[in-house]
């Protein structure tokens, strides 16, 4: 199993359309919109490695405002993983599901964190339930 070397964000944007009154519904939405091949060099070895291209946005509706985020995260593989992922991608636009699962924990822990950054500067709810703590008797 490889490792996450690499993460960066290529374009963030947040755009209020207006202001927020009444039911808001809010929906995440995260997509691996890309996967290439990359070569790690490093003195006189190189290593396989994966880019994962992807898409993270929360829609507040109805037309309230849109958060989008786009970057990439770096995997570092062995070269038989790397070829199976790679096969397996532009085969039918799927990856394995252990591979997979790594890859969006760690999007959706770098982009929920930007997103609540950025909800927070334009003055809307957190795009995700925050932890809450609640009073009571406890017998």
């Amino acid at each position: 199993m490889g490792s996450i070397v690499g993460f960066n964000f290529k374009k963030i944007s947040v755009e209020r359309t207006k202001d927020t009154s009444g039911k808001l519904s809010i929906s995440n939405n995260i997509s691996v919109k890309d996967v290439s091949e990359t070569k790690f060099t490093s003195g006189a070895s190189s290593q396989q490695g994966l880019v994962f291209n992807f898409i993270f946005e929360s829609k507040y509706e109805p037309e309230v405002a849109l958060i989008h985020l786009e970057g990439s995260l770096l995997y570092m593989t062995e070269d038989k993983e790397a070829k199976t992922v790679i096969d397996s991608w532009k085969k039918d636009k799927k990856i394995d599901a252990k591979i997979m699962e790594r890859i969006l924990n760690h999007v959706l822990a770098k982009s929920n964190i930007q997103a609540l950054t950025l909800a927070r500067d334009v003055n809307l709810p957190p795009p995700f339930p925050l932890p809450k703590i609640k009073s009571g008797n406890k017998q």
